[in-house]
């Protein structure tokens, strides 16, 4: 645990992700004063900011260390531990809804989305964010090797193309007037490796990448999707 939450930390303080949660809570619509819900909180970053923005932020994350972690790090935040899926919250009593690297992970997704809507009032917006888990562009010596690397990581995880779902999936749960962006993140220094560090344990493949973090050589590129929609 103490691992996954040092790689969120180094990739959520780059610019790009911190503009990127930004867009996300723009896309939310104003939400001062209303309730707004984190699926999938994880350390809780994004509902201090918006609680900072005046929105009731709630926090809700199926693993209980997450919700230790965000409970301790934002005192202050409203957190339960809680399934995307069945959320505890009553029907139509939040204003905003977001999602951020959390649909890959269900087996379900379609449970969650519909669960999104659910959980909105009328005129409400939903938010969900994710990387397409085949669309990692690394650059390498060996472009066969990572390529197997990246799909078979892809096909470890319950739902990895999800990302390019997301705009079906909230039509199909009743949602209107989707809005779709790709965003990318670029890594070229060393807070990649800890992302590589978990796509693969391949020791001569990491090598390389290692050495080209020590000689200002690496690349990382993620497509990260985004799709807004209205309840």
């Amino acid at each position: 645990m103490s691992s996954l939450i040092a790689v969120l930390d180094a990739v959520e303080t780059q610019p790009w992700a911190v503009e990127l949660r930004a867009r996300s809570y723009a896309l939310l619509g104003d939400l001062a004063g209303r309730t707004v819900v984190d699926a999938g909180c994880g350390g809780g970053r994004a509902v201090a900011e918006l609680a900072g923005r005046g929105a009731r932020a709630v926090g809700v994350d199926f693993d209980p260390e997450m919700i230790a972690v965000a409970r301790e790090r934002w005192p202050d935040g409203e957190f339960h531990v809680g399934d995307a899926g069945e959320l505890p919250l009553g029907t139509g009593s939040v204003s905003g809804y977001r999602a951020d690297k959390v649909l890959h992970t269900l087996d379900d997704p379609a449970r969650a989305v519909a669960e999104a809507h659910r959980v909105l009032a009328p005129g409400g917006r939903a938010v969900l964010l994710g990387q397409d888990w085949d669309t990692f562009v690394i650059d390498s010596d060996e472009p066969e090797t990572t390529r197997r690397l990246v799909h078979a990581k892809a096909d470890s995880l319950p739902s990895p193309r999800v990302a390019r779902r997301y705009r079906n999936l909230l039509l199909d749960a009743g949602f209107t007037d989707p809005v779709v962006e790709v965003h990318t993140g670029v890594f070229t220094d060393d807070t990649a490796l800890g992302v590589l560090h978990r796509i693969t344990d391949e020791k001569s493949w990491l090598a390389e990448q290692a050495e080209r973090a020590r000689t200002n050589r690496l690349f990382v590129a993620v497509p990260i999707f985004v799709v807004a929609a209205q309840r």
